[in-house]
């Protein structure tokens, strides 16, 4: 794993800061109606945490192409110098979920070995996601009703326990068909597709299969996260037009039309995945405030296999005095 040892003066753990930071800057802005303001607080706060890192890091999915992001953009280099390590980004996993005060929005970040992380077109993905027990018996491109008595199979439980997780769309109208067809129940969701993706290898969660299309980026993130789990991603892009094809095709992906495995997406073997909760989900309940500190819940996880949960409490600095 990417930790402190011999070769690597970073500490799994000291990612963790990061999106905590995103989530901290972020939350004070849930509920108030202002997306780009949650998210520039985010970026500002996570990109300043990463400049403090022993690391030598560099953007390989981020906020965008760097005549379109002032901060975190991609091929972006950060850290003090050290390990050399490639970082995918997202400060605010649902942006109009923390401008709404609606759950599952998350601060995210994966970190692998210089080379290891794809990087990834901004546009679609079909995506397939499940946990340990499910992977070896599921495909992209399987009948969704297989693909769903599969994971039945696999988890020892009836079709109609199965929880599939799904980007309420009108593009998915035929694919909430063919599920509800084949007898399983939906979680519909209005945004943050990672965090569905990750709770399917998470116990607990209730949650079994996500399936649908969603941002590329996002696939990329998801797979690293299920990677250290010991779940299963697959994905394929698909382009809305020519540009983001030639893109594609730019980025070194060659064959448009093929299945992209977690190996394709995720390679190396050292992997960290961090993400802090901003508002309450499945995965990590939400930044609270009380008097003047605020408490975060975070995971991290690494290729070793380890899942960590953290809660930690902030100390936000002196309580600004008032008007007499």
């Amino acid at each position: 794993m990417i930790a402190r040892t011999s070769t690597s003066p970073v500490n799994t753990l000291d990612f963790v800061k990061v999106t905590e930071s995103a989530a901290l800057a972020a939350s004070r802005w849930m509920g108030r109606g202002e997306r780009d303001k949650a998210d520039g607080a985010a970026v500002e706060r996570m990109r300043e945490a990463l400049g403090e890192m022993d690391i030598s890091g560099r953007i390989v999915i981020g906020e965008g192409e760097r005549d379109e992001a002032p901060m975190l953009y991609i091929g972006e280099e950060l850290g003090r110098g050290g390990f050399e390590v490639d970082i995918a980004v997202d400060p605010v996993e649902g942006t109009n979920l923390v401008a709404n005060g609606l759950p599952n929005s998350i601060a995210v970040m994966a970190i692998a070995e210089r080379g290891c992380l794809l990087n990834a077109p901004d546009t679609y993905m079909k995506k397939l996601a499940v946990g340990p027990k499910a992977a070896p018996f599921v495909h992209l491109d399987a009948p969704v009703r297989d693909n769903i008595e599969a994971v039945a199979n696999a988890m020892e439980k009836p079709v109609s326990d199965v929880t599939v997780v799904i980007l309420d769309r009108p593009r998915h109208a035929d694919l909430v068909r063919q599920v509800r067809e084949a007898g399983a129940r939906i979680k519909l969701i209005s945004d943050g597709d990672v965090d569905a993706c990750i709770a399917t290898a998470v116990p607990g969660t209730g949650i079994h299969v996500a399936l649908g299309t969603g941002g590329a980026p996002e696939g990329v993130l998801a797979a690293a996260a299920l990677k250290c789990l010991g779940g299963m991603f697959m994905g394929r892009l698909e382009p809305r037009n020519d540009e983001e094809a030639r893109r594609a095709h730019e980025m070194g992906i060659a064959d448009l039309s093929a299945v992209l495995t977690m190996n394709d997406l995720v390679k190396g073997e050292h992997l960290v995945f961090c993400a802090t909760g901003i508002t309450d989900g499945d995965l990590a309940r939400g930044v609270r405030f009380f008097g003047n500190n605020a408490r975060t819940h975070s995971i991290v996880m690494h290729s070793g296999g380890t899942l960590r949960f953290i809660e930690s409490v902030h100390r936000l600095g002196a309580r600004p005095q008032q008007n007499a």
